[in-house]
């Protein structure tokens, strides 16, 4: 039985937003701990306990606590069989798996708050708007071709029922908008977007539903 979860996160948080749409997808009640990462509230000694790296989001669920969110995603699929996020086709988990993990892996650390908090220390914002529209650029450009050209794409990013892939994809274009990115080029990933908002677990999700919204 699961109880006692708490999501250790922020609003604006993109890994955290990805969090929340898997749990509101899976039906699962979760209480939030948000902490404003702008004035180092998840560097205090208490949350380093939880997660040394001092990220969000973490989860705790029944006093275990699991720190990265796609890590999160997979073990909520573990612990809970409603709704898969992942389905066990090896194939169709493949795909899914590589469409998230292109976002994961190839634009997120590129753009995520310490990366530009970085850059601000050489660049004025005009060059750090530069870097974050040249790499939303060439990794929507790629995911775009992907999803308009295989079949497997639906409603959704694989099919037409919302995945884990789309966990990852809705949260990052939240990013590419709140950046005033150009997205007019990527109209496969718009749609699916839009249909995604459409499902109350993604519009619960949205960062500026959360109680900590500023």
């Amino acid at each position: 039985k699961l109880s006692d979860i708490i999501l250790h996160g922020m609003w604006r948080s993109s890994a955290s937003y990805r969090v929340r749409i898997g749990l509101n997808l899976k039906g699962l009640a979760y209480e939030q701990k948000n902490y404003a990462l702008s004035t180092g509230e998840h560097k205090t000694e208490e949350f380093i306990c939880k997660n040394p790296q001092g990220l969000v989001p973490t989860l705790e669920v029944n006093g275990k606590t699991i720190s990265q969110s796609m890590s999160i995603l997979e073990y909520l699929d573990h612990i809970s069989p409603n709704y898969r996020l992942l389905p066990k086709d090896p194939n169709e988990r493949a795909r899914i798996q590589s469409i998230s993990y292109a976002i994961a892996c190839e634009i997120h650390p590129l753009l995520n708050l310490r990366i530009l908090k970085y850059l601000r220390n050489g660049f004025d914002q005009d060059g750090v708007t530069e870097w974050y529209h040249h790499w939303v650029k060439q990794e929507f450009t790629a995911l775009e071709k992907k999803l308009s050209t295989e079949q497997e794409t639906g409603l959704f990013c694989h099919g037409d029922k919302p995945s884990f892939a789309d966990c990852l994809l809705v949260p990052q274009v939240y990013n590419a908008n709140r950046f005033k990115c150009t997205l007019s080029d990527y109209p496969t990933i718009l749609r699916i977007n839009e249909e995604c908002l459409k499902i109350q677990a993604f519009e619960e999700a949205v960062p500026e539903n959360q109680p900590d919204a500023i």
